[in-house]
């Protein structure tokens, strides 16, 4: 099984957290679909079991096939927004584009919830380039629940939420491949689908279809971006 991160940001949001966080044997939470070959090399890296969790059962599944025995990640089916965590366990929560939609508060102040003290989180968002944005863009964000926050404003998003920022840096340059291959592996599913199969799923082959050909090809890849921040919870 291919281990290569397929998100936005690729390897380089995990490249930088595992550069810059240094804790021996931390208590590491992946949130997020997609998010398994992330989670394997945490668990990989640090020598621990990393808490890997999912909100929908398709991706739970998909999750399931992809992890081995052997590669310390525990999955687990629970909403982003209210965890089955205790306060303050956590040293290092992952989130790569998984948290930037309309449910970001919530799930923020469940993140700050469950990190210890001085816990580090890590996150990758995706953010608009520009604060007015087409209305072809907008109903991107619509069709995939998203909300992202303009990239000038993120930074004070999470600082006058108690973080302290460590570290960013922009991916934006990592979504036109994350796209391309998207649009790839997409005729590749059509390919293999059955008559009955490209039914039941024509609305989720439409929507990845109309975002690829919308960032690829309609210049969406004006407004839309990938911002990467590494934050360290207060300490009270």
């Amino acid at each position: 099984m291919n281990d290569k991160i397929f998100l936005p940001g690729s390897g380089r949001q995990l490249e930088c957290t595992l550069n810059s966080v240094k804790v021996e044997k931390p208590a590491v939470l992946v949130i997020g679909s997609f998010s398994a070959a992330a989670a394997k090399k945490l668990a990989s890296h640090y020598g621990a079991e990393v808490n890997l969790i999912v909100d929908d059962t398709e991706s739970f599944l998909n999750t399931n096939l992809i992890l081995n025995p052997g590669d310390a990640v525990k999955s687990s089916f629970m909403s982003y927004e209210l965890t089955d965590f205790d306060s303050s366990v956590f040293d290092l929560v992952y989130a790569q584009a998984s948290i930037s939609g309309i449910m970001r508060n919530k799930i923020v102040k469940e993140i700050k919830r469950i990190l210890k003290p001085g816990g580090f989180l890590s996150v990758g968002e995706i953010v608009k380039l520009k604060k007015d944005i087409p209305p072809f863009v907008n109903n991107i964000f619509l069709d995939s629940e998203l909300d992202p926050l303009f990239t000038g404003e993120i930074n004070d998003y999470y600082t006058k939420r108690n973080f302290t920022l460590i570290e960013e840096a922009d991916f934006t340059d990592t979504l036109k491949e994350y796209y391309r291959t998207s649009a790839a592996r997409l005729e590749e599913a059509r390919a293999e689908l059955t008559e009955n199969e490209k039914k039941y799923n024509k609305k989720l082959l439409n929507k990845i279809s109309h975002e690829t050909n919308a960032y690829l090809k309609l210049g969406a890849e004006k407004f839309i971006g990938f911002k990467y921040l590494l934050l360290q919870k207060g300490e009270n």
